[in-house]
C-alpha cells in the first residue's frame, strides 16, 4: 500500500514584488509625461483660431519638399510667400503633412513660422 505525505495548504504568493513594479512603472510614466511640457509645438487651439479669412494659406509638408496651395515652394522662401497672402500675422496657416512626411521636416516649418510672428498654426491631417 501507498503511503502519501500530510495535505499541505498550498501558499499564496507574495503581493509585494507586483506592488514595487507597479510603483515603479508608476513613477516612470509620471516622469515620461514631465519631457515634453517645454518642448509644445506653437499651434492654435482646437476650433478657436477664429473665422478663416482671406486667401488660401495651406502649407503641405512633404516628404522631400513643401507645397503653398499645391504650388512647389523652397523651405527658404516659405516665409516671404505666405506674407504675401496674408494680412496680419494673426491669419491663420494650416499645415498638412503628407503620408511619409518627416515630424522634424514640420517641425522645423513650425517654428520657422512661428519665429516670423504667424501665431495661427493649425494642423490638419
Amino acid at each position: 500500500m501507498f503511503i502519501f505525505a500530510a495535505y499541505r495548504p498550498r501558499r499564496r504568493p507574495g503581493l509585494t514584488p507586483l506592488i514595487d513594479v507597479v510603483f515603479l512603472l508608476l513613477v516612470f510614466f509620471m516622469l515620461a509625461a514631465q519631457f515634453g511640457r517645454d518642448m509644445a509645438l506653437p499651434l492654435a487651439g482646437g476650433g478657436g483660431a477664429g473665422d478663416y479669412a482671406g486667401p488660401p494659406r495651406l502649407v503641405t509638408v512633404l516628404p522631400d519638399g513643401l507645397r503653398l496651395n499645391g504650388v512647389e515652394q523652397a523651405e527658404a522662401k516659405l516665409v516671404a510667400a505666405i506674407v504675401d497672402l496674408t494680412e496680419t500675422p494673426e491669419d491663420i496657416i494650416v499645415l498638412r503633412p503628407e503620408d511619409g512626411a518627416d515630424v522634424q521636416r514640420l517641425t522645423r516649418v513650425i517654428e520657422r513660422l512661428a519665429a516670423a510672428g504667424f501665431v495661427n498654426l493649425v494642423l490638419a491631417e
